[in-house]
Order: C-alpha cells, then sequence, then structure tokens
C-alpha cells in the first residue's frame, strides 16, 4: 500500500460526511452565507479531522486491529508500522492550517469549543489518554466527535442558544451519537477482549449494549418532539435505527461479531438520514 493510499484509507472516506455536514449545517443555517469560512471550514470537518480521529486511531490500535476481523477495509485500517509516522505527520501537515485560520476568525468561546473537539480526537486513541478503554466515557467521547463539528458551527457564526429547541436537537444528536458508538463496539466484544481492551460493550456486556443502544435512540427521537414544527419530523429519523438494532436485542457475547451486519445497515443509514435532514434543512430555510 503507497502511504498517499494508506492516508486515504485511514481517514475513513465513508464518514467524511458525518462530521462536515454538522458544520455545514449548523453555520449555514445561522448565517444563511457560503462565505469562505463555511467553504474551509467545511473541508477541515470533512478531510483532516477524519485524518486525524481515525489515523490517530489507527496507529495507537494497531495491535487490537490485527487481532480484528472485520478491519482491514472501509472499517478501519490496519497499517504496517512503517506507515505510522507518515500518517501521523500527515495528521499535523493537514490540520494546522485550518486550525490557524479558524483560531483567527473565532472568538474565545469558538476556541473552546473547537479545543474541546480537537481533544476529543486525541484523547480517545492516544496513549496515556485512551478514552475509549474507559467505559461509557468512550461513547460520550465518541458522540463528541461528530456533535462538536455541530456546536463549533453554530458559536462560529454567533447562534444565539436562546431557544431550549436548540438544545433539545443538540441533546438528541448527542444521545444518538452514545447509541452509535455502543451498537458498534458491541461487534468487538470478542476481539477487545482477547486484546484487553476495555469498551461499555466488555464492560456490561454485548445484550445491555444493545439493549442500552435502542434506549439511548428512542430518548434521541422523544427529545426532538419537543422541538417547534417542522424539527420535530427529524425525531422520525430515530426510527430505522432502533429497527436496524432491535434484531439484537438478545445478542450475547460469543454472537457479538454478528451485529457487524447491523453495523453495515447503520453505515448505510447514515446517507439516507443526511439526505432527510438535508431536505428538512432546505425546507427551514425557505420557510
Amino acid at each position: 500500500m503507497t502511504t498517499l493510499g494508506a492516508i486515504l484509507l485511514s481517514s475513513r472516506p465513508l464518514s467524511w460526511v458525518n462530521t462536515a455536514f454538522p458544520f455545514a449545517a449548523a453555520y449555514f443555517m445561522t448565517t444563511r452565507e457560503l462565505d469562505l469560512t463555511f467553504w474551509l471550514g467545511t473541508v477541515y470537518f470533512l478531510i483532516p479531522y477524519n485524518l486525524a480521529m481515525y489515523g490517530i486511531n489507527d496507529v495507537f490500535d494497531y495491535e487490537s486491529d490485527l487481532r480484528n476481523p472485520r478491519k482491514g477495509g472501509v472499517e478501519g485500517a490496519v497499517l504496517d508500522r512503517s506507515l505510522h509516522k507518515p500518517i501521523l505527520i500527515a495528521v499535523a501537515v493537514s490540520n494546522i492550517p485550518f486550525l490557524v485560520y479558524l483560531v483567527a476568525v473565532g472568538s474565545a468561546l469558538s476556541w473552546l469549543v473547537l479545543a474541546i473537539s480537537i481533544f476529543a480526537v486525541i484523547a480517545y486513541s492516544a496513549a496515556g489518554l485512551r478514552f475509549k478503554e474507559i467505559p461509557f466515557l468512550d461513547s460520550v467521547t465518541s458522540s463528541t466527535h461528530f456533535v462538536s463539528p455541530a456546536v463549533y458551527g453554530l458559536v462560529l457564526a454567533g447562534a444565539s442558544f436562546a431557544d431550549p429547541g436548540l438544545f433539545a436537537i443538540l441533546g438528541g444528536f448527542f444521545l444518538w451519537g452514545m447509541a452509535s458508538h455502543a451498537f458498534g463496539a458491541v461487534q468487538d466484544v470478542l476481539a477487545d477482549r482477547e486484546g484487553n481492551i476495555r469498551s461499555i460493550a466488555t464492560e456490561i456486556g454485548a445484550r445491555a449494549t444493545v439493549r442500552f443502544s435502542v434506549i439511548a435512540y428512542v430518548l434521541a427521537g422523544l427529545l426532538l418532539l419537543t422541538t417547534t414544527w417542522p424539527d420535530p419530523l427529524a425525531a422520525i429519523l430515530a426510527v430505522p435505527y432502533i429497527v436496524n438494532a432491535l434484531p439484537f436485542w438478545n445478542i450475547t457475547d460469543e454472537t457479538a461479531e454478528s451485529a457487524n451486519r447491523g453495523w453495515k445497515h447503520f453505515l448505510a443509514l447514515n446517507f439516507f438520514s443526511g439526505f432527510c435532514v438535508t431536505l428538512l434543512l432546505i425546507w427551514v430555510a425557505l420557510a
């Protein structure tokens, strides 16, 4: 594998939109402008941010990834040790210029939100922190990876947080992120235990984790129902995720790897949900 190919694979192109869209939507719906900051911020959260999040993970999870049968493709790269240093260099080179610009155009509050976002990216995987190995904090940190770009977009654009509906939307999004991380952790129970890696799923077991995930999805949908019209329509999008996880309600630790089937459906659902949210945002913008 070439270095460039490894960098691309490590950035998880399939997941780029999951962090770029929240920033772009939050920033645009606040400013209603497609200015330079919108484009640079969107590009940053599209590629460099994901390279940092997943590249650092691939480097520090190398030993455990070798034991994980689903790694080595779109669900996670298994990088030769010779590629670890180039990946980390690529993370720094691709991230720093964007961060310098975003700090220059931001405020003290936006700096704080951006710092929390970047810290969560590093702390999740890097040696000495490894939040991914602290059960429950792993799901909180993972959710922060996806919700913080939205919060950052709002703060950078000068949004007003007076509307409680905005907190309901962000809260629902955060619960969705926790549920999704927890469900994703189920398929790795056996590999993580073999590699002595703790997670929410290894801590409470595959079955309890799936049930936690379903309940969190339900709560996310209920939170969205408290918002003003037409935002409650977004609550419907929780249903496919619930339906996707329910078949694994009685999963056991021994059969945990079968949850990979649901995880693949989850990846596809994200594109469907993104399309629906885009239509909803267009409706709100034109209203």
